[in-house]
């Protein structure tokens, strides 16, 4: 009988670590679960245990038989004979030929996988694909806008919802796991990663992370239903701050700002029941994080007693020592990463993992009861999964795949993710009848809408599988009529390259289409990349697409600037051009549509800056940044000559067709302790002649502190909708001991002294009467 998970029998722990403190499982157990485990685990030979920890790419079953070109996708009986039969291994992952696949052709794949290693091991397969943003790799299914959008969008129920969608849709596949949600924080805007996460901040990634989970998986995580699938949470942690600015790169993070910042999302995931977390391919302070048993076993394992599995990201055993130079060879980097915590090798392409890794439990290297309790994970997660009574599932029960419904909610996403930035005399909404030039390279692209993994990693050659849905070209000729749309770019990706390669631009063509326009709608931005190819030298916006904009701005005609780009390029010396600038950032399948509609005035805007929006490339900050970094002398670097600093557009900012008038910030608790929850009201009215959303934002500020304060951070925030004179009163609570900061020693501390709070312009002071101490690493 299944039991609502937070009513569910806790047993004891089996850690193989003899230091892991006694605290509550943060996901509490299911008593037959746990004992349908036990019961497996020994009856397994050592073969089939260590076989359980690897995992696979797709590729390696695949039949060649025919050629590397074959465009049919097929099995290989002799690969799954290898894979399953001799070497036991219990994940795969990947999409068939780096390409979405039909959701028939996804049920063929894994039926057949499932009933070999049913045949071979009595223990299925857990197989993982990354579906970041919908149903990516899934052809027909629904695909959302990034998760920088959803952060700007600062909706938690569309990231719930469109978390149960992409597991519905996904599970039609009889794909059981997904390697989402992300939540880097992107505080670094050169990082080529930095769409992927909710954005810069904690609080923010925290609260929609926790929606992702409790979308993709349900609210019983012993039980993971047929509607569902396993989340796995990354990249933990710090991966979104390299150093250098390039991906997989070194980190400097303090223990401070990674308890208290990084370690954030993940801690409000686990508590929310996530199953599996992915690690970050990078290294802190000289330690590959493969490799670093406080962060995967004391962090994670011991001190919040969590009993899901560990992956690690692609082949990042083997960069330990072919890339890392912290290990010899493979064997070495194997025992290193495992003794560390690694729960499952992501390997891809080879099986040495099982042959390496029982050397070295045969030599005493690895102890065999960190293999029971890696195995114990990885038994534990296919059990919650319900694998081993199904494994696969039938597609005529999910009807709605790809559906309409599906794809309205994907429109609402877009159209509340997108941030009108600027609107000179109110240039927008446009007249309707008006003549339109759309110009710039994104114009005409939908690889450009969704960036990567979307069909494809890197997002190219995938122009067949986004056919059905509209470019901003397209989605213009249908809202607007084709009589009104003048379409000459100007400025055109070269396809056939890298993704930052440009063809000779063709400016003049665009200047002189400008004659018959009274609007100018320019899209630029960047052509669509992942992970370690994004990685650029500049973060300046190209020159031929700021020449196309500047020669524009000569005609006079009023200039719209779309920006659509995974992370901002600085365009300060083309921004004063414009008169009005909206960020679109990547929106998916329904980007072009939403833009359309709000460009039209059929819908308003609500989006507002889930990141800082930098104006030179070496001025770059977040909101949260130290006091020191804006005084009261001329400074360099991120500072004009009035010591301020120096952003194009702040964290939180975003126009709307309508205004909002905040009044009357007050709080139930203007002295409190630790143990309090403060009650935070202000009254919001509509004061323009549009309905429209508001995402209210609630700040902090700590005074005076021990350590540095940072110059504020959310704590709390509620998007409302209000018709036009409407007052709303919205209610944001905030738990006291969310004000604490980790101090010097480590520990989490909330000192007596003076908070300043703050939504919208109003302002409200308060003040903690006493200091706690927590001697627990999490609060």
């Amino acid at each position: 009988m299944k039991k609502n998970w937070m009513l569910s029998l806790v047993l004891a722990a089996n850690v193989w670590s003899a230091g892991a403190q006694q605290v509550a499982p943060a996901i509490p157990r299911d008593e037959k679960i746990e004992q349908q485990v036990e019961s497996l685990l020994q009856k397994m030979t050592l073969d089939e245990k260590i076989g359980q920890m690897c995992e696979l790419t797709i590729d390696v079953l695949q039949d060649r038989s025919g050629g590397q070109d074959a465009k049919d996708f097929r099995l290989s009986e002799a690969m799954l004979d290898s894979v399953f039969g001799k070497y036991k291994v219990g994940s795969i992952l990947n999409v068939p030929q780096g390409k979405a696949q039909p959701v028939e052709k996804w049920q063929e794949i894994i039926r057949r996988i499932q009933k070999k290693s049913m045949e071979e091991i009595g223990i299925p397969c857990i197989y993982g694909v990354d579906q970041i943003h919908g149903t990516t790799y899934t052809r027909g299914g629904t695909l959302f806008p990034q998760g920088i959008n959803m952060g700007a969008a600062f909706n938690r129920e569309l990231t719930r919802r469109e978390a149960e969608i992409s597991a519905y849709e996904t599970k039609a596949g009889s794909i059981p796991w997904t390697y989402a949600p992300v939540t880097d924080l992107g505080r670094d805007p050169r990082w080529p990663r930095m769409w992927e996460n909710y954005g810069e901040d904690c609080y923010v990634n925290a609260e929609m992370g926790r929606e992702a989970v409790l979308g993709f998986q349900g609210n019983d995580p012993n039980h993971i239903g047929p509607n569902h699938i396993a989340a796995c949470m990354k990249h933990y942690m710090g991966y979104g701050v390299p150093v250098s600015g390039k991906d997989r790169t070194p980190s400097s993070i303090t223990v401070q700002d990674m308890r208290e910042k990084h370690f954030a999302p993940y801690l409000e995931m686990i508590r929310n029941g996530a199953l599996s977390i992915m690690v970050n391919s990078a290294m802190n302070n000289g330690l590959p994080f493969h490799a670093n048993y406080e962060l995967l076993t004391k962090w994670l394992k011991e001190d919040l007693n969590w009993d899901g599995m560990i992956v690690t990201d692609w082949a990042d055993i083997n960069n330990l020592y072919a890339r890392d130079h912290i290990a010899k060879d493979k064997k070495e980097a194997i025992k290193l990463a495992i003794n560390a915590g690694i729960d499952m090798s992501m390997d891809p392409y080879s099986w040495d993992f099982c042959i390496l890794l029982k050397q070295l439990v045969q030599e005493g290297e690895v102890p065999m009861s960190r293999i029971d309790d890696a195995v114990r994970r990885v038994l534990r997660l296919k059990y919650r999964l319900n694998l081993f009574e199904k494994p696969y599932y039938d597609l005529k029960d999910y009807p709605l795949f790809g559906s309409d419904a599906h794809a309205a909610v994907a429109l609402q996403a877009a159209e509340e993710s997108l941030v009108l930035l600027k609107n000179t005399d109110n240039l927008l909404p446009l007249v309707k009848g008006k003549k339109i030039l759309l110009t710039g390279p994104n114009a005409n692209s939908m690889r450009c809408l969704n960036g990567g993994w979307s069909y494809t990693w890197q997002g190219s050659n995938a122009e067949d599988c986004s056919e059905p849905y509209h470019t901003i070209l397209e989605a213009f000729i249908n809202k607007f009529g084709a009589e009104n749309i003048i379409y000459e770019a100007g400025v055109t990706y070269n396809e056939k390259g890298n993704w930052w390669e440009e063809n000779a631009p063709e400016i003049e063509k665009a200047v002189a289409a400008a004659a018959q326009a009274d609007y100018i709608v320019a899209c630029i931005g960047e052509n669509s990349y992942c992970e370690t190819p994004g990685n650029l030298n500049d973060l300046t916006l190209f020159a031929n697409q700021r020449h196309l904009v500047q020669a524009l701005a000569k005609t006079g005609k009023p200039i719209i600037l779309i920006l659509n780009e995974g992370r901002p390029r600085i365009i300060a010396d083309i921004e004063p051009l414009a008169r009005s600038v909206v960020n679109i950032m990547l929106p998916g399948n329904y980007g072009g549509d939403a833009l359309a509609n709000l460009l039209a005035g059929d819908a308003n805007f609500s989006g507002k800056m889930p990141y800082t929006y930098p104006k030179y490339p070496h001025s770059l900050v977040t909101y949260d940044y130290k006091p020191c970094e804006h005084i009261g002398k001329p400074m360099e670097g991120a500072y004009n000559y009035d010591a301020a600093v120096n952003v194009q557009w702040a964290f939180g900012y975003g126009l709307s067709y309508t205004t909002f008038a905040y009044s009357n910030l007050r709080v139930d608790k203007p002295n409190f302790t630790a143990d309090d929850v403060l009650t935070f009201t202000v009254d919001v009215k509509n004061t323009g002649r549009r309905a429209g959303k508001e995402s209210v934002l609630l700040f902090s500020s700590d005074l005076v502190a021990s350590l540095t304060p940072d110059n504020r951070r959310l704590r709390n925030f509620e998007k409302v909708e209000l018709q036009p004179g409407e007052t709303r009163t919205v209610t944001l609570k905030l738990k006291a001991s969310d004000l604490a900061f980790v101090g010097y020693d480590g520990k989490w501390v909330l000192e007596a002294g003076d908070f300043r709070m703050q939504a919208g312009n109003q302002v409200l002071d308060i003040t903690c009467t006493e200091t706690k101490k927590w001697d627990t690493p999490n609060k």
